[in-house]
């Protein structure tokens, strides 16, 4: 079975975010950055369908070359060759786009990609992408196992969870579940050293056009102070949240 997982370059969740240029591009400037989590879970099941059914697993990225340490530390935890896609990736049909080509010249059995990325949350990549491979797509999937050509996949839905059966070629958009947290890898040093002579791909971008444009970012309006009252001055604790906070 030849598995590809989408891998997104996202910043780390702890990172201090801020904007330039009018708040209209992101500053990348003392930022970490890291796999993007959903994309780590996906990572980490193609791992486990590589040690107990012999898979192939590559990973793609879309992104410049600060990117590829993201990539080698894919590597490091377990892929088997690593695909970067020389472009910058802000528009998602172009992200699907590109990764559509690497698909379609590798022929994959099975897709694997987060639901969404932790940057732009636009949670459109992996359907896209099934849509330009004409494969059938499960989203929200957080439970993913594979005997020959069969698929049977539990997502979460509102209110309960969903357990779908199909057939390879699929793309799966995964989240937490799809393995235990405690499962996830951390690179150990022999990991670190075999990523370094693993093969990694720099392709150039195939033609499409942009089909949306950031404009302008915001950030959330800041916390409000906090007021501290008296535990014995009930009568001004409920004043407050009767005429200032208005929640009685």
């Amino acid at each position: 079975m030849k598995i590809l997982v989408c891998i997104s370059h996202v910043p780390d969740t702890t990172s201090k975010i801020n904007f330039t240029n009018g708040d209209t591009e992101f500053d990348t400037n003392g930022v970490q950055f890291v796999i993007n989590p959903n994309d780590e879970y996906a990572l980490t099941r193609a791992v486990w369908f590589k040690e107990k059914q012999g898979a192939n697993v590559t990973v793609v990225n879309v992104g410049g070359a600060e990117t590829e340490a993201t990539l080698r530390k894919a590597l490091a935890i377990g892929a088997d060759e690593a695909i970067r896609v020389n472009a910058n990736p802000t528009d998602g049909l172009f992200v699907a786009k590109q990764l559509a080509e690497v698909a379609k010249k590798g022929s994959y059995d099975l897709i694997l990609a987060g639901k969404e990325s932790l940057d732009y949350n636009g949670g459109m990549v992996p359907g896209m992408l099934a849509a330009l491979l004409g494969v059938d797509f499960i989203n929200s999937c957080e439970g993913l196992e594979i005997e020959g050509t069969a698929v049977k996949a539990i997502r979460q839905i509102d209110g309960g969870k969903e357990t779908i059966s199909g057939n390879l070629p699929m793309v799966i958009g995964g989240q937490k579940g799809l393995v235990d947290e405690k499962d996830l890898r951390i690179p150990n040093m022999r990991g670190i050293m075999s990523a370094r002579t693993k093969a990694l791909a720099v392709l150039e971008p195939v033609g499409a056009e942009l089909a949306t444009k950031a404009v302008k970012f915001e950030k959330p309006a800041p916390k409000s102070a906090c007021k501290m009252i008296s535990p014995d001055n009930l009568d001004e604790l409920i004043d407050l949240l009767h005429n200032e906070a208005k929640v009685i």
